[in-house]
């Protein structure tokens, strides 16, 4: 096994030995074995610090061992890009890789709406000052105002960032509703009035129906607004009944070829 060279300096991280020397030696191997071996042995050493970056945002609504595989990810690429050349330590590339590639994984993946990058930033700032100011003001939440001028935004964007921590998850349409007797939130949704396509039928046959003479509009008004039978109609009008079934079916027809027939 490849092996990392000791530690020279004392180092922010008690596991993870001071690898410059090995980020270089790396950087001039070509691919295959040996520089694979010596790779995997840089994530190793580096994976406590990542998993310690992953610990801070537990809590959150992911477990803690995909935070761990997150924050893996994050560091194998942070190793993968890291180059020595530039004069900076791995430590400072690193660390904000993996949080980075943490709070991408929040932001695709555990959003139940989708949140604009600035609400979300908003969120986070108001989140943070209500977590500082609860330890000032025991008892109580902070109000919008302590928020607003802990964090220094304005109340607007603190009620926006308030209303944003509610959009990371979303309750069950079975929940119940507060404040009710097993009343669950989807009885509170509606549902498509069938009356919509009757007024879109009605629009469409309107100018259909002005084209008819005045006795066929008076027995459709008759029959299907008043609801009188035939026999009724054909007693009002001084015809027989026959005459106005036979007047109703050449209306049907008309109406019928003339809304079907598409426009020329």
């Amino acid at each position: 096994m490849t092996r990392i060279a000791g530690r020279t300096k004392p180092h922010p991280h008690d596991d993870a030995p001071d690898t410059s020397a090995d980020f270089e030696r790396l950087a001039g191997l070509p691919q295959g074995p040996e520089r694979k071996a010596l790779r995997d042995e840089l994530i190793r050493v580096w994976l406590p610090m990542a998993e310690r970056i992953a610990v801070r945002f537990r809590g959150r609504g992911e477990s803690l061992e995909d935070l761990y595989q997150v924050a893996a990810l994050g560091l194998v690429k942070a190793v993968d890009h890291y180059d020595p050349a530039r004069g900076h330590a791995f430590e400072a590339y690193a660390v904000p890789t993996v949080t980075g590639e943490i709070k991408r994984h929040f932001r695709d993946h555990m959003w139940t709406l989708h949140v604009p990058r600035r609400v979300q930033d908003l969120r986070n700032r108001v989140r943070r000052a209500a977590k500082e100011l609860a330890q000032t003001t025991p008892g109580r939440a902070p109000t919008v105002a302590e928020i607003a001028e802990h964090a220094q935004l304005t109340a607007a964007e603190v009620s926006t960032g308030l209303e944003a921590l509610e959009c990371f998850t979303a309750l069950s349409l079975e929940a119940e509703m507060p404040g009710t007797d097993g009343y669950a939130l989807g009885d509170a949704l509606g549902a498509v009035d069938p009356a919509f396509d009757t007024v879109v039928d009605r629009v469409a046959v309107r100018p259909c129906l002005q084209a008819l003479p005045e006795r066929e509009r008076t027995i459709l008004y008759l029959r299907f607004f008043r609801g009188m039978t035939q026999s009724h109609i054909a007693r009002q009008l001084g015809i027989s009944q026959m005459h106005v079934s036979r007047l109703l079916s050449g209306c049907f027809a008309q109406l019928r070829e003339e809304i079907l027939t598409e426009p020329r």
